[in-house]
């Protein structure tokens, strides 16, 4: 991803991050900035005391866009176990969230394929509203 090491950048976080959520954003330092809130294609699955999203489909998974620094970048990095090679927990991946009517590039961590045969889908998209 060719931003500089000083490009402030967005991210889109769907679960425990979001605010109220058991790793809430707001926590890690230097603090983001919450920019809207925003919707993504994607199906949302149930990992117990997390959510995975997998991109794309018809489904859609909701969430919050916060503006980060690359210090913070890095600290979500090792939170959501992303490895070298699309090996870890998580894949980090940059797409467009729409919010508000318009498109805004984002980085959004998806939980790796493997992690979620036999887990159940959260039909809502909202990780606070699990059916």
């Amino acid at each position: 991803m060719p931003d500089s090491p000083s490009t402030p950048r967005h991210v889109f976080v769907y679960g425990t991050l979001r605010a109220g959520g058991s790793n809430d954003i707001a926590r890690f330092s230097p603090a983001p900035q919450r920019i809207a809130d925003g919707v993504i294609a994607g199906t949302l699955y149930d990992l117990g005391a997390y959510p995975g999203a997998v991109l794309g489909g018809e489904g859609r998974v909701q969430g919050e866009i916060y503006r980060i620094t690359p210090a913070l970048e890095a600290q979500l990095d090792v939170l959501e176990e992303v490895g070298p090679g699309d090996t870890g927990e998580y894949i980090k991946r940059e797409v467009q969230v729409r919010a508000a009517g318009a498109a805004l590039a984002c980085l959004v961590y998806e939980i790796h394929p493997d992690r979620v045969a036999g887990r159940s889908v959260i039909a809502s998209g909202d990780w606070f509203r699990r059916d």
